[in-house]
C-alpha cells in the first residue's frame, strides 16, 4: 500500500510501520490464547473470556482518540476534524461486542462489570498520556496497530472462532464488522501519515509509539486468562 503515501518522509514512515507490524504479528503468535485458536483448540468459553477483557479497551479507544483530537492546535484543524470523525464512528462499538458476548452465552452484567486487566490498564494509561501531549502526531503509530488488527486479522479470527466453536456468525459480528470497515479507516490513516510525518523526529516518535502499543496490546491478550 505504499502508493497511498506520496511524500518521501511518509514513505519512510510507512515502511518502518510495516516492519513494526511484522514484529507484532510474531508477538501475537506467541500469545497462548491465539495459539489455541490457530490449533483449533479454542472454546466458546475462551471466546467469551476474550470479549469480556476486550470490551474495556474498545470503550477506552474513543476516549483517547477524542483526547488526542483536542490536543491538536489550530494549525492542525483538518487533522482534528478527521480524528473526531473517527472517534464518532467507533464510540459505541462496545455495544456490538456486548451483544456478541451475550449471543455466545455470556451474561450482560458480567461483561459490563468486568475490570480492566493489567495489559488494558497499561495500554489505556499510555495512550491517554500520549493523547494529552501537544500535537500528538505519534498516535498515528497506535492507530496503525489497532486499526491494522481490524483490517488484517478480524475476519480471519472470526472465521476460525466460528469453525472451532461451531458458530454460525451470530456471535462474531463485532470482528466481522471491523474486518469489513477498517479498510476505510486505514485509507484515512495513510493520509494522516502524509500530513503528520514531516520530520525525522516525528517519524521516530510515531514508530516508537507503534512499538509500545503493539507490546501492550499483546500484554492485554496475554492477561485475558488471568482472574482478578
Amino acid at each position: 500500500m505504499t502508493e497511498q503515501v506520496l511524500s518521501p518522509q511518509g514513505q519512510q514512515c510507512l515502511q518502518a510501520l510495516m516492519r513494526v507490524w511484522f514484529e507484532f504479528e510474531r508477538q501475537l503468535g506467541r500469545v497462548p490464547l491465539l495459539q489455541r485458536l490457530e490449533r483449533g483448540q479454542f472454546s466458546k468459553a475462551d471466546y467469551c473470556q476474550l470479549l469480556l477483557n476486550w470490551r474495556q479497551q474498545v470503550i477506552e479507544g474513543s476516549r483517547w482518540i477524542s483526547r488526542s483530537a483536542s490536543s491538536f492546535e489550530r494549525d492542525y484543524s483538518d487533522v482534528r476534524s478527521t480524528i473526531i470523525g473517527h472517534a464518532r464512528e467507533e464510540h459505541r462499538d462496545y455495544e456490538m461486542l456486548e451483544r456478541d458476548y451475550v449471543a455466545a452465552g455470556g451474561s450482560l452484567s458480567d461483561i459490563q462489570n468486568a475490570p480492566r486487566n493489567i495489559g488494558t490498564e497499561a495500554l489505556h494509561g499510555f495512550l491517554m498520556y500520549r493523547a494529552g501531549q501537544p500535537n500528538p502526531v505519534d498516535l498515528i503509530g497506535a492507530m496503525w496497530i489497532i486499526e491494522g488488527l481490524g483490517q488484517k486479522m478480524a475476519n480471519d479470527w472470526a472465521a476460525q472462532i466460528d469453525k472451532t466453536t461451531c458458530g454460525d456468525g451470530s456471535f462474531t459480528r463485532f470482528m466481522r464488522y471491523h474486518g469489513a470497515n477498517d479498510d476505510d479507516h486505514m485509507q484515512k490513516l495513510y493520509q494522516l501519515i502524509d500530513r503528520l510525518c514531516q520530520s525525522p523526529a516525528q517519524l521516530t516518535a510515531i514508530v516508537r509509539t507503534a512499538r509500545v502499543t503493539a507490546r501492550l496490546y499483546c500484554l492485554q491478550l496475554e492477561e485475558v486468562e488471568h482472574e482478578y
